[in-house]
């Protein structure tokens, strides 16, 4: 009998509303959620893999042209927590993550430039190329960080966070 009611109701009124009462004309039985698979990277997941696949994914997109930032962040799945890439940088130097050594910078970390006043930031490969905006024009990849000039180091790969 409750069930030919949610019926006209969906007639009547839509879908919507009957889905609505259908919890109120019978207990439904709630099945179980199916177990998750073990997760790898993703583009965006906070990982350095995570980090190098989303650039992977944008070879060629120019709409992030002058937001390295933003992009550098988006790839570690956050967005908005420097307002730009020297700023990333001296973040890092106060906090005692950056890197000025000549060292190979390992997947995932951030590696810095000085530009501009705003300075460049990308993604460092693990073999001393790396990922970021405004390489040919649009996101891509440089085989070593000499790319660009004034090279400035790179920071731990991990999650931008302020400190």
């Amino acid at each position: 009998m409750k069930i030919r009611r949610i019926a006209r109701l969906a007639g009547a009124c839509g879908v919507g509303a009957a889905l609505a009462l259908a919890p109120l004309a019978s207990p439904a039985v709630l099945a179980e959620p199916a177990p998750q698979a073990v997760q790898v990277a993703s583009p965006g997941d906070g990982t350095a893999q995570g980090a190098i696949d989303w650039y992977k994914a944008r070879i060629g997109d120019s709409s992030l042209e002058g937001y390295c930032e933003m992009a550098a962040e988006n790839s570690y799945g956050t967005t908005g927590v420097w307002p730009s890439a020297i700023d990333h940088w001296n973040g890092a130097v106060n906090a005692g993550k950056a890197h000025t050594d000549g060292s190979t910078p390992p997947k995932g970390a951030f590696v810095y430039w000085n530009i501009s006043q705003y300075g460049h930031v990308g993604i460092a490969d693990g073999n001393g190329g790396f990922y970021a905006t405004s390489v040919g024009g649009a996101i891509g990849h440089g085989d070593d960080v000499s790319y660009y000039d004034n090279y400035l180091g790179w920071s731990d790969p991990q999650v931008p966070g302020r400190g």
